[in-house]
């Protein structure tokens, strides 16, 4: 039987809650009880529960949605999958079965120590399973493996029917291959509960990396070393960083903002696509890119950083730039990328770009991450550019899953932290006038200004990066799911799976 936390329970006050502190906004948008399963019957118990009640589910696995979309549920429930944690449930694989409940570094530790493979996903290590894989979910092996949804190859589901029966379902490319088509990336909290994803195999994980570490100091960064930087970074990974070779180089740029001080990073994980880190060439030809850029870091011994392949001691700085330069073993690598931070107020937006940054956007991000406000602290304000494409990008996967997005070469997540209610006001303001004003420039398109809408540049949003201020656009799915047939596709599959609309949230699939 499902545990029922009501709101005498001395643990409501917690369970509330998810990893963004702005909700629920208030004490009466809390949902009225939680329901915690610990196996599939439970949900499913659980489930006919809430829908018999006539109460209003949501879903929750780890806690990370971005919105509103689980914990703002007036007199409604909180369906939590937190305790479905098991990998594989002591079974012999493959297929690997995963929880959705299984954070992401226990599930790739599990993984790796069970079977020696793992799953091309995130860095967040408390971020679950269930709602990364099913919004498509990719990480720092995306480039050489693809995103997590694509190695899915059956998916176990609650779906409710038309008379309000809860309907066990087992579904793959052979059964209910619609259904299972739309649990590969179009997002959680629409069709079902998702209590069991399965994998009849998965990839090895590398057996080395090399990491790297470049600063950029806000001292001294005028705007035409900013632009420098951000045209640098872009136009690698949209040409030579989208060769072979080079997908198993994956790097992040955090741009902060200058109030912060200190300085930037770019954090670089690589390998060669067979997983060892014999050939440096790829890696010495892309660190070679910002060698006039980063903070300067004497080599150990007065050698430039031509000369990694022959070093293995970890920690040593090798490269003029570089502040550090490491080999490691894969595993312990992961586990050191695994936080995902403490709980905090926070707004997000992202944007896919099908090539680098012109200079009219670079001087853009410049202009609002050098900008104050009066008597707001915007110290939390921070940009992620991630690398994109490689193995993700492989076309034939339009036809098989729900991940429209599959020519880009960058994925950039606009994000800001605070603490207090009292800034609230401020911190979405700096969010909203940057991402509208860079998408509002000569590359937009003029009838879809202030978004990354299709074009030669930009492919629209992430569905696991959800943004409620997309809603002002009349063509708000489209954004996230593409303009061709996808939308029109995973409508059809809500009005047969979900006729009642019993699962929905703000951005949920329309019927």
């Amino acid at each position: 039987m499902p545990i029922i936390i009501t709101r005498d329970d001395p643990r409501y006050a917690s369970l509330q809650k998810g990893h963004n502190a702005r909700f629920p906004e208030k004490e009466t948008d809390a949902a009225k009880r939680i329901f915690l399963c610990e196996s599939s019957a439970d949900a499913a118990d659980a489930l006919q529960q809430i829908v018999s009640a006539g109460l209003r589910p949501t879903i929750r696995s780890g806690g990370h949605c971005y919105e509103d979309f689980v914990a703002n549920n007036p007199s409604g429930a909180i369906l939590d999958l937190s305790l479905l944690s098991g990998v594989n449930d002591g079974r012999s694989a493959p297929p690997y079965r995963i929880g959705p409940g299984v954070q992401l570094w226990n599930g790739y530790l599990e993984l790796y120590k069970r079977y020696g493979v793992t799953l091309p996903g995130g860095t967040c290590g408390t971020v679950a399973a269930g709602g990364h894989i099913s919004g498509g979910g990719y990480g720092l092996l995306s480039r050489l493996h693809g995103l997590s949804s694509d190695w899915l190859t059956a998916v176990e589901i609650l779906t409710v029917d038309g008379s309000g029966k809860v309907i066990p379902r087992r579904v793959n490319a052979h059964h209910d291959a619609d259904l299972f088509r739309a649990c590969r990336g179009a997002g959680g909290g629409s069709l079902g509960v998702i209590t069991s994803y399965e994998f009849n195999k998965l990839p090895h994980p590398p057996a080395e990396v090399i990491e790297a570490y470049i600063s950029f100091p806000w001292e001294g960064m005028t705007e035409e070393k900013f632009v420098s930087l951000l045209k640098t970074f872009g136009e690698y990974w949209e040409t030579r960083g989208q060769e072979p070779d080079a997908w198993g180089m994956f790097a992040v740029l955090v741009v902060s903002h200058q109030s912060r001080g200190g300085h930037m990073g770019m954090s670089v994980q690589f390998c060669n696509p067979d997983g060892t880190c014999r050939d440096l060439a790829a890696l010495n030809d892309y660190l070679d890119c910002f060698l006039q850029c980063g903070s300067p870091a004497s080599p150990a011994d007065g050698t430039g950083h031509a000369g990694l392949s022959a070093r293995k001691d970890a920690g040593e700085s090798l490269c003029s730039g570089v502040h550090t330069v490491r080999r490691r073993n894969w595993l312990d690598a992961t586990g050191g990328n695994n936080g995902s931070g403490s709980s905090a107020r926070a707004k997000y937006k992202s944007a896919y770009m099908k090539r680098g940054f012109t200079e009219v956007e670079a001087r853009c991000i410049y202009k609002h991450m050098t900008r104050t406000i009066p008597n707001v602290d915007l110290r939390g304000s921070v940009i992620e550019m991630d690398s994109y494409g490689g193995a993700i990008n492989r076309k034939e996967l339009l036809e098989t899953t729900s991940v429209a997005q599959r020519s880009s070469v960058l994925k950039l997540q606009f994000m800001s932290f605070w603490g207090n209610p009292e800034d609230d006001a401020g911190r979405l303001q700096w969010i909203r006038d940057i991402y509208k004003d860079l998408y509002s420039g000569p590359d937009s398109d003029p009838d879809h200004k202030e978004t990354p809408w299709w074009s030669p540049r930009y492919e629209g949003c992430y569905i696991n990066y959800p943004d409620r201020d997309m809603l002002s656009y009349t063509y708000w799915p489209q954004l996230y799911y593409g303009h061709g047939k996808l939308y029109p596709f995973l409508q059809t599959v809500k009005r047969k799976y979900d006729p009642n609309n019993i699962f929905h949230h703000a951005m949920s699939i329309r019927p």
